[in-house]
């Protein structure tokens, strides 16, 4: 990798030029923060229960006690062998933060549409320790655009991501956050989905200053170029332009013409 190269007072001149720049970006970074937080909520008025190892559980009950929750709408649909790398990515991230959120009165939990026995089998082999419930008999992951009836698909209309697509399969994915008062009522305060939910991969910081970058220079020009499974790397497996993971020559219906 070819970089011009200088003295170190040049750098510290360079360097101190692109300081001013991060701290603007720092500062817009601030507004728009608070501009989010600032969003109108859009009051839950309908019930939800989810499947878990420990019985069903509310929409409710996911807070744990806490007033917030994050919700991963993790794109796994019932059957699903191939799941998403880039899902994937972002809840490794849990290991360690996990611990931290709860005690800043934030409950985060996974939810996926696939029923909670394959959810189950994926946590174990993928080692997972943070909460993950199954919305298998619940409307959630279609009332929240992410999950889409057959008919949906075939009649190639739907929304997602605050606009109307041609959803190319029966399950995507996105963040939810939602708030919980002292009534128990329960709002929803944000969302985000696509390239929005890049605020919560933590890798994408250190890539970001290193001198490679992102380098996702593939078919995809996205994380698909270069994400896999963490217990997947170097098995010379493939992704799906929708970011499932296949191992090699698994034979399934996406490889053949």
């Amino acid at each position: 990798m070819e970089h011009e190269v200088v003295s170190r007072e040049a750098w510290l001149e360079a360097r101190r030029i692109l300081v001013a720049k991060e701290k603007a970006h720092m500062q817009l970074g601030d507004k728009l923060n608070a501009e989010r937080r600032a969003l109108p909520w859009l009051k839950v008025e309908k019930d939800y229960e989810f499947d878990s190892l420990s019985g069903k559980l509310t929409l409710a009950d996911l807070f744990d006690g806490r007033s917030q929750l994050f919700v991963k709408h993790y794109m796994l649909g019932p059957g699903q062998q191939h799941h998403c790398v880039g899902c994937a990515l972002e809840v490794d991230h849990l290991q360690g933060t996990l611990v931290h959120l709860q005690n800043h009165d934030l409950s985060y939990v996974a939810i996926a549409r696939a029923p909670i026995e394959e959810i189950e089998a994926l946590r174990k082999r993928m080692d997972w320790r943070f909460p993950f419930v199954s919305s298998y008999r619940s409307d959630f992951n279609y009332d929240f655009n992410v999950s889409y009836k057959p008919e949906q698909v075939q009649a190639k209309k739907a929304l997602y991501n605050f606009r109307e697509i041609d959803p190319p399969l029966e399950d995507l994915s996105g963040d939810s956050v939602f708030y919980k008062n002292e009534k128990g009522e329960i709002f929803l305060t944000y969302a985000a989905f696509g390239r929005g939910c890049e605020i919560f991969l933590g890798i994408y910081p250190f890539l970001d200053v290193s001198p490679k970058g992102r380098a996702e220079y593939g078919p995809y020009h996205s994380l698909g170029d270069w994400v896999r499974p963490h217990d997947k790397y170097g098995k010379h497996g493939t992704v799906e332009p929708m970011g499932r993971y296949h191992d090699d020559g698994c034979g399934c219906s996406v490889h053949k013409p």
